[in-house]
């Protein structure tokens, strides 16, 4: 029997993981420990599969379709660890749609194609974690607020001011609420964070407007034609500026002192009938009022926070030392929350103003 023929025999006669050994001797398979370059490994498991060929009769035929078997079921397997094991990444690792702030060099979550891991996310520590719970957090507060402020018997407000303030209510609700599952889900897909960037943006307009609605009632109580003027020109900017903020263009990382110029230039919109206030009530009443100061700290609050917001201050003099504490969107978040508290607060003393002394006196103010 020629050499050959004896080396094909004793081919056949070999077990099946033997050959199995011997076939997969030269692969390298992936360390599963490190998910962020997941797709590169996967596809190099691929071109193994693809390199694989055998020759031979029907039993290498039937291995090698095992082997295939065997192969797409590993692919399936990295594919859930990929999924329920991701690690944190570098910055250079992120997609493009994926990178905001080039300061946060660490600590970034991959592509998370999976809304359940999105949300379980948020309990595990990266770039993304205070941003959702400083919202999330304010978002409860302000839950608890609503339903305490409108349920208090003492308050004696008529239901159509009780709306007003629910006005304020909802659009906090609103805007912290968009805020904090945005910031959840953003690594979702590129469609996904579109959407909720989106939704982000519109609900920090509606933040605006519906922290206006109730200080305009209660500051031009007695001027309802004001009142009314002033109502239409915030609502109209208001509505501009959510148009603007769905343009897909708008969410580009290049436009970020844009977006903070334009939402601080619709709260400085207030500077207007806040002056006419002044005007009408007198200097020196209106100083001593107790809500204006609420509404100047709402005002101080609502500026700083947006100018760290632009400037990212201060990962951006010290890069990679901020990734996960202390971020300028974290601190921007804190500032709104403490704004939106303080126009609460603000409300509060109106509301009871109001309630004393429902009377209007000639053209006064207060």
């Amino acid at each position: 029997m020629s050499e050959t023929n004896l080396r094909k025999r004793q081919n056949i006669k070999k077990s099946p993981s033997k050959q199995a050994e011997e076939i997969t001797e030269g692969i390298s398979y992936p360390d599963l420990r490190n998910v962020d370059d997941s797709q590169t490994r996967l596809d190099t498991l691929k071109s193994h599969k693809r390199s694989s060929s055998f020759s031979g009769g029907v039993s290498d035929f039937h291995f090698t379709e095992s082997v295939s078997r065997a192969v797409e079921h590993a692919e399936e397997f990295m594919s859930n660890i990929m999924l329920k094991g991701w690690n944190v990444v570098h910055h250079v690792s992120l997609p493009g749609w994926l990178r905001d702030n080039d300061y946060l060099i660490f600590g970034h979550r991959p592509q998370i194609p999976s809304f359940k891991e999105c949300f379980i996310s948020i309990f595990r520590m990266h770039t993304e974690t205070m941003n959702i719970w400083t919202h999330l957090i304010g978002f409860v507060i302000f839950l608890v607020l609503s339903f305490w402020f409108i349920l208090q018997p003492n308050m004696n407000l008529e239901p159509w001011e009780l709306l007003v303030v629910s006005i304020f209510f909802l659009s906090a609700l609103l805007s912290l609420g968009f805020s904090w599952v945005f910031h959840t889900v953003y690594c979702h897909s590129e469609g996904v964070k579109k959407f909720f960037n989106k939704l982000d943006y519109a609900g920090i307009s509606i933040l605006t407007i519906g922290s206006f609605v109730p200080w305009l009632h209660f500051s031009f109580y007695c001027h309802p034609t004001h009142k009314v003027s002033y109502m239409i020109g915030v609502i109209c900017l208001g509505i501009l500026c959510v148009v603007v903020s769905t343009k897909d263009s708008f969410q580009a990382p290049k436009y970020r002192s844009f977006r903070a110029a334009l939402f601080v230039t619709l709260g400085a919109s207030g500077v207007i009938p806040c002056l006419h206030f002044i005007h009408l009530a007198g200097f020196w009443d209106a100083i001593l009022f107790p809500p204006l100061g609420w509404l100047v700290l709402m005002a101080i609050l609502y500026v700083t926070g947006a100018v760290i917001y632009a400037m990212r201050i201060p990962e951006r003099w010290s890069p990679g030392r901020f990734d996960i504490w202390f971020q300028s969107h974290q601190i921007f978040h804190v500032f709104v929350v403490l704004a939106a508290y303080a126009h609460y607060k603000g409300i509060l003393h109106f509301a009871d103003y109001r309630r004393e002394h429902p009377e209007c006196i000639g053209g006064d103010a207060l």
